[in-house]
């Protein structure tokens, strides 16, 4: 008997679209499937102004299927030398949605970001007085840290001090990979929000490493140990608002994902839709899959829900494309190591 769920057309929270030949491909590919999405500003040279926003959303729109009815969501990349008043206009303006952060060094193309969090404290209070959220990686980047636990040390360090500092502000915790992310978030009230990856629910860093070197699954914040991805499922299909997708979708090519010094980032946009119906459905949580997707975000964002749905049927497994082909060359799409039966119906 055929299986079908019908949900609200979801959002993607966190997404890379990169610019060029790369934005051209990759663009139709989370189209497809999504209403809109909150778009990373690490390009480069990175999306500091209003006037950057809005010439990279004109590149966006322009790189579209004809008929698309997606909706890019812009942001702006906090630099310690952003113009408060700028930001504010753009907000106002509907122009932008949300303000980056990147610590320095934490992730791709994030040479520009922030070093001394005192030097942002007047945007940020400009940003709680507006309404304007903040998107942050949620890293350290001391050497002296351990990989493994950045995101904890951060939360500790620089994110709750800053919200302790900035009442108001509105902060979407982009994302989380542990437990201690999941405890945060989950007791930090109606201003803070988490995103979830559609591979951190998939993989642990045992993926990474066991058995040889897997560079498709190297991202960043990197995976964890299998009690972080189990908080992460238990968080994602719990029903919480606080939890929303964000799929962190961030397309390399595999000549540079297999560098000596690889780039890091899962390209899931292509089959995330498939891959998140068959984890909630092994978490018995099928009935959630919509407020994960579709709902909990816009009410963090203080939009509405999309009004259009869509339709997933269950048969026989899928074959997605292991590649997409773009003008800057090959990039492998996610594979999550199972049989996907879930089928988007266009």
């Amino acid at each position: 008997m055929t299986e079908t769920l019908t949900i609200k057309t979801p959002d993607d929270w966190h997404l890379h679209l990169r610019d060029g030949a790369m934005l051209r491909a990759v663009a139709p590919e989370t189209a497809r499937h999504f209403g809109r999405a909150i778009i990373m500003p690490n390009l480069v040279p990175p999306v500091v102004t209003g006037a950057d926003a809005a010439a990279y959303r004109d590149r966006i729109l322009a790189a579209l299927p004809d008929g698309s009815g997606f909706t890019p969501l812009m942001t702006l990349y906090l630099t310690e030398d952003t113009d408060p008043e700028d930001l504010a206009r753009a907000h106002n303006d509907g122009l932008i949605t949300a303000v980056k952060l990147y610590p320095a060094g934490a992730t791709t193309n994030s040479a520009s970001g922030v070093t001394d969090f005192d030097k942002v404290r007047p945007v940020l209070e400009k940003m709680a007085e507006i309404g304007c959220p903040l998107c942050v990686h949620g890293e350290v980047v001391d050497s002296e840290i351990d990989i493994f636990d950045r995101e904890a040390v951060f939360i500790e360090r620089v994110l709750d001090p800053i919200r302790r500092a900035t009442p108001g502000l509105r902060v979407v915790m982009e994302h989380i990979t542990t437990m201690q992310g999941v405890e945060y978030a989950s007791e930090g009230g109606p201003d803070l929000g988490a995103t979830i990856t559609t591979h951190h629910l998939v993989i642990n860093r045992n993926h990474i490493l066991a058995g040889g070197i897997k560079p498709h699954y190297y991202c960043l914040p990197v995976a964890k140990r299998e009690e972080h991805r189990l908080a992460l499922r238990r968080a994602a299909t719990s029903g919480d608002p606080t939890y929303f997708l964000g799929t962190d979708s961030a397309p390399h090519t595999d000549a540079n994902k297999l560098l000596p010094c690889g780039c890091a980032g899962c390209f899931t946009a292509t089959n995330t839709l498939s891959i998140l119906a068959e984890v909630f459905e092994q978490e018995g949580a099928l009935d959630r899959l919509e407020s994960f997707a579709s709902l909990n975000g816009p009410k963090f964002y203080r939009l509405p829900p999309n009004d259009s749905v869509v339709t997933l049927t269950k048969g026989a497994p899928i074959d997605y494309p292991k590649q997409i082909e773009t003008g800057d060359g090959p990039v492998t799409v996610f594979d999550p190591m199972m049989p996907l039966h879930w089928r988007v119906e266009t």
